[in-house]
């Protein structure tokens, strides 16, 4: 028998209470936190949904190894059985264990950055663009058309145009590239995976031009879900051998494990070339800590290890995908305009197409995050000119090519219930959209303006007064 309800593939062991609030009270709460959902405190939120990034329930096993991890500051247990998971995994030869995955981008584009230099992605997300930038370089995007079209279905949205990458990489001197990144799967880009036929085909023309290709692959695992489920080719293959083909085209790769390895803090840099890996296994000594712990405590690198083989769990993987795409599909016949079709890790709402009121410069995509987290103490985060927009010469915003709101949902935490009171908001939020203002920018940091930037809403009479 098929069961049309997805089950949870796993029991409640600890629970950890939800500090409820009135709409009274978050009012106060955003206004305080100037209209920025970064800046509320945790026990303020209900359902938090602004990342899946750390957020993750650690399994028994997990906390099992916590229990045995190998503080040594040189070659621990711990250590070598972080970097043997990570070496099956990848394939790489040399591994540099890092406390996050922006610190792995810190080293590697750090070190292949500088003026003159571009780096060119699907999409480059928030901490590897900032970290690009920040070297002088420049990132430049270019996913396939299809992917900028939020309501087109398309197998794999998250590809990189390869004819457009050659041309580039010509046009640019390939001795100016940095590197070529794949994210897996393109976050944000709406979450959307990368097939393998794109990646072989990155990989040649790298190649071809002698120039470095890395994996983002902080949700790999997601990525092979959607390769075994729409890639001819790949019916028979296991999740974790089509990770393991992926990583097989690249030059190395810099992972979050705080996503799909299932942990609360960790990442790794893999590399292929020895002289690019003792430049960075330098900088990691000089900034993070010893090559054999990078800024991870042994027990964090014993979950990771584990967690590296749990994320390939058929049957996890499976729910998590098929939870995912639940909320997005009932979002989806209500008549939110979403994503399509549903990524792996979060639902996308095109808050530019629900809000079509509010131009673009008074960003739909932040209004939306404050009704949400008003109506129901829903924290999202949005994906659109507010954390990718720029400015011209003469001030002007240059937008993003999409205002989207991302519901990112943490791993194994949240159970249908809690779901269905997302959906019940929604309906909610579509009674009162054409009351909703948009939001202006008091404040903002020349980096990465979105985490730490200063709103308020346009005109006093906002329903978020």
């Amino acid at each position: 028998m098929k069961h049309k309800v997805i089950i949870e593939p796993f029991k409640i062991k600890m629970v950890e209470p939800i500090s409820m609030s009135s709409e009274k009270e978050r009012i106060k709460y955003l206004k305080q936190a100037n209209y920025n959902t970064f800046l509320l405190k945790s026990d303020e939120v209900i359902i938090d949904f602004l990342t899946d990034s750390g957020t993750s329930a650690m399994s028994a096993e997990q906390w099992g190894g916590v229990m045995i991890g190998d503080e040594s500051y040189a070659g621990s247990r711990s250590w070598l059985k972080m970097e043997a998971a990570v070496k099956n995994l990848t394939g790489h030869k040399y591994i540099l264990p890092t406390h996050q995955g922006r610190a792995a981008e810190r080293i590697i584009y750090g070190y292949l950055g500088g003026n003159g230099k571009t780096f060119i992605s699907n999409t480059h997300f928030d901490t590897t663009r900032a970290n690009i930038e920040f070297s002088g370089a420049e990132a430049l995007d270019i996913a396939i058309p299809e992917s900028n079209d939020p309501a087109l279905i398309h197998p794999f949205k998250g590809n990189i145009d390869v004819e457009r990458l050659d041309k580039l990489i010509k046009e640019k001197g390939a001795e100016n590239i940095g590197a070529v990144i794949l994210t897996v799967t393109n976050n944000s880009g709406g979450g959307q995976p990368v097939s393998m036929k794109n990646t072989r085909d990155v990989s040649a023309i790298c190649k071809k031009h002698n120039v470095l290709f890395l994996l983002d692959c902080c949700r790999v695992a997601e990525n092979a879900y959607f390769i075994k489920d729409r890639e001819e080719g790949f019916e028979n293959k296991t999740y974790e051998e089509i990770a393991q083909e992926m990583f097989s085209y690249t030059d190395g790769s810099a992972m979050s494990a705080k996503k799909d390895a299932l942990v609360n803090m960790g990442g790794f840099l893999s590399l292929r070339d020895k002289k690019i890996a003792d430049a960075c296994t330098n900088l990691l000594i000089i900034t993070e800590g010893f090559a054999t712990y990078g800024g991870l405590s042994g027990r964090d690198m014993e979950a990771l290890a584990i967690g590296l083989k749990e994320v390939f769990d058929p049957s996890y993987l499976e729910y998590r995908i098929k939870s995912t795409a639940y909320l997005g599909n009932k979002l989806h016949e209500m008549g939110v305009p979403v994503m399509m079709p549903i990524g792996g890790h979060a639902v996308y709402i095109d808050a530019k197409k629900l809000y079509s009121h509010i131009p673009v410069n008074q960003y739909p995509g932040q209004a939306l995050v404050c009704e949400l987290y008003l109506k129901a103490g829903i924290r999202t985060v949005e994906i659109g000119s507010v954390m990718f927009g720029k400015y011209d010469k003469n001030g002007e915003l240059i937008p993003a090519p999409m205002e989207l709101v991302r519901l990112a949902i943490p791993r194994r935490v949240y159970t249908q219930s809690h779901i269905e009171y997302v959906i019940e908001t929604f309906e909610e939020i579509l009674k009162t959209k054409d009351q909703t203002v948009g939001i202006k920018i008091v404040e903002e940091p020349e980096f990465l303006r979105h985490f730490t930037a200063k709103f308020d809403k346009v005109q006093s009479e906002s329903v978020i007064a």
